[in-house]
Parts: C-alpha cells; structure tokens; sequence
C-alpha cells in the first residue's frame, strides 16, 4: 500500500493528468517535427556522400562525426544559451527542435550512407542504361532499395530521436518529462515522474509493434 501512494497514488495522478497530457502534446508535436527533418536532412547529407566527392565527402565526415559525438544536452543549452550572444536568439521550442535535428541528422546520414553503399553499383548502372538520368537513378532505384536495407536501423533511431525530446525539459519546455517534474514539486510524491514514464511507454510501445510487423519476425528456434 505504501508502495502504491509513493509510486501510483490515483489521487495525483488525477490531479497530475491535465499538466501531463499537455506535456505528451507537446511531446508529439516536438517528435512530429524532429523526425522528419531529421530524416530528410540525413538522406540529403547520405546521398551528396555518395556522389563521391572528395573534398565535399570530407566536410560531410566532420558534420557528422561532430553532431553523433557532441551531446544533445550539451548542444540545446549552447544554442538556447549562447547564440543570443551571437545575435541570434530562439525560444524554447525553436532551440530544441534545431538540436535535436542536428544530433539526429547525423545519426540518420551514417544509417542512410550504409543503405545507399550496401546496394550493387550494377542497380545504379543499369537504371542509368534504361535511359534514366543520375538524379533519378538515385530517386527511383538507389534510394529505395537503401532504405529498405535499413529500415531496423531508421526504426531504432527513430524511437531514440523521439525519447531524446526529453531533454527539452533543461530549457524548461514543458513537456512529458517537465510536466512530470513540475508537478512532482508540488506534490512531493515520484507518482508524476512514474506516470510520465508510463506514457513515454504507452506512446512508444505501439510503433515499436508496427514497426516488427513490417519486418521479417523474429523466429523462436526448437
């Protein structure tokens, strides 16, 4: 019983759930917007790569060497904090959505550079022989086939990208977590931060399942 009022106490959660369900909106909204940014520009990055140019493939190495080794956290408070200096002052939610982009970004481009590399040069070739130019060479025939090589890998960083919209809390954006938080202040009880973590799974839970079923399923050997 004490276990239950210190973890689950139903009284706090009602009283928790208005603040709560605002957090997880803006939780969504903050995924919905991140993830396919992300995506588009770690594709576009992916693809300029596989043009093969020297100096341009350089330059590629270190954005993404750069964003996958500097920390998200790390990243929103330098842009939150230290780009007004710089004359270039973001709100809240400008600031995460622009790292978190960027963290992720490098992310997608690596998973897309090794879709694109794992498909046959000869695919590419014979697109191009059936009188396709190299642009749609690479939109029709290259692109596709190098995502769905990765597709485990997106859907992975995919859930990490959104589970990452939680740091949006160390700017005080009021989402899941920060609502979480704000009302564990006022109610001196863990039961806001448990159901937080209860909806982060009740959110992620589902596209985890779409996602297996549009993959092979896992066989269980005899």
């Amino acid at each position: 019983m004490e276990l239950i009022d210190t973890f689950l106490n139903p009284t706090i959660i009602a009283a928790s759930w208005p603040l709560l369900m605002q957090g997880l909106w803006l939780t969504v909204k903050l995924a919905l917007i991140i993830v396919p940014l992300a995506a588009l520009l770690g594709l576009i990055i992916a693809c300029l790569h596989y043009q093969q140019h020297r100096w341009l493939n350089r330059l590629i190495l270190l954005y993404v060497d750069f964003f996958r080794a500097f920390p998200p956290l790390v990243l929103l408070i330098f842009i939150y904090y230290g780009l007004p200096f710089l004359g270039l002052p973001l709100n809240e939610f400008s600031a995460t959505v622009l790292a978190l982009v960027l963290n992720s970004s490098g992310y997608f481009a690596e998973i897309f550079r090794a879709g694109l590399e794992s498909v046959s040069p000869g695919q590419n070739e014979a697109a191009r022989s059936t009188g396709l130019n190299a642009r749609q060479a690479m939109a029709y025939v290259v692109v596709p086939q190098g995502v769905r090589n990765v597709i485990p890998d997106l859907a992975s960083n995919t859930l990490e990208a959104i589970k990452q919209t939680s740091i949006a809390s160390a700017v005080a954006l009021p989402e899941l977590l920060r609502s979480a938080q704000i009302m564990q202040g006022e109610t001196y009880s863990q039961t806001p931060l448990v159901a937080a973590a209860l909806i982060y799974f009740l959110l992620l839970w589902p596209l985890v399942r779409m996602i297996s079923r549009m993959q092979k399923p896992f066989v269980i050997p005899r």
